[in-house]
């Protein structure tokens, strides 16, 4: 049973199809079919959204490692991770919290995509779930390292999961994304309920779902400048095949970068906020779940 469920947004301040969601349903309700759920919606970082920036000091989602949450960090986002986890945690299996949904907007070209963070029984059910509500939707799975490895946020939960949803700028709500996001935020309660209800959920059929992979970095002079951008048959192809021989990058000198790998699924394709660490996009490889 999900006895509790914690809904955030606003990890990133300038994320705001997340924040507004949570602010229309603290304000009007959320819909009533959802009655039954025990569901804490709240707001993560308020300082940041109130000065409309992805973070003050330190990226929010990046400080819930077993590690950071016991460090004598006093940035900002850290001393708010230890506030957050005494509200939603302790992270770990003594959480009080049974599932964390967790929004975000990436200014990739993404659509609405849901980021598992374990191959198992649940969570495999969960995108099945939301595949099957909504057939636009992408499944990520980053199970490159165990759910309590990963910093994230969303990891305060016994289960968490992420809404991820593009393109959209910083600091700017589009009408398109906020629906599709709402949209994701509703299938996956839809599916709280169906879990709770027991309802028999093995005639779902499986599900494409893109596994990460790992991140690809801007080519850089010997300087660390960057000397070429993404190209332009690449720019918002996010989770189509990029094949062995496309290209990827234009030089400002006009030189065109091929991809030499085999064929992946790249997504946060040109994604801002990774913009100083250099990080073009990350790839990925396509199953089923």
């Amino acid at each position: 049973m999900l006895n509790s469920i914690v809904l955030t947004g606003g990890a990133h301040g300038n994320e705001t199809s997340g924040i507004e969601l949570i602010r229309q349903w603290q304000l009007s309700g959320m819909p009533a079919r959802f009655n039954n759920l025990n569901v804490r919606c709240g707001l993560a970082n308020p300082n940041a959204i109130d000065a409309n920036v992805r973070f003050l000091e330190e990226d929010l989602n990046r400080q819930f490692t077993v590690e950071r949450l016991a460090s004598d960090n006093l940035a900002a986002e850290a001393v708010l991770a230890k506030q957050l986890n005494e509200l939603y945690g302790p992270k770990g299996p003594d959480s009080a919290t049974d599932f964390f949904i967790d929004v975000h907007n990436t200014t990739s070209e993404m659509g609405a995509t849901l980021i598992i963070l374990e191959h198992d029984a649940f969570n495999i059910a969960l995108a099945r779930f939301v595949k099957n509500a909504m057939p636009e939707a992408n499944i990520l799975i980053e199970d490159e390292k165990t759910f309590a490895s990963h910093g994230y946020l969303c990891t305060l939960g016994k289960k968490g999961v992420m809404i991820e949803v593009g393109g959209q700028p910083q600091g700017v709500l589009r009408e398109d994304v906020y629906l599709l996001t709402q949209k994701m935020a509703e299938a996956i309660l839809d599916f709280c309920l169906a879990w709770n209800e027991k309802q028999d959920l093995s005639t779902l059929p499986p599900c494409e779902a893109f596994r990460l992979g790992r991140e690809i970095s801007f080519p850089l002079d010997d300087h660390g400048q960057r000397k070429a951008m993404i190209h332009h048959q690449l720019q918002d192809k996010d989770f189509i095949a990029l094949e062995q021989g496309a290209p990827a990058f234009t030089g400002f000198d006009g030189t065109i970068y091929l991809w030499e790998e085999d064929t992946t699924y790249p997504h946060f394709i040109n994604e801002a906020a990774y913009h100083k660490l250099d990080v073009a996009f990350a790839t990925s490889q396509r199953i089923t779940l």
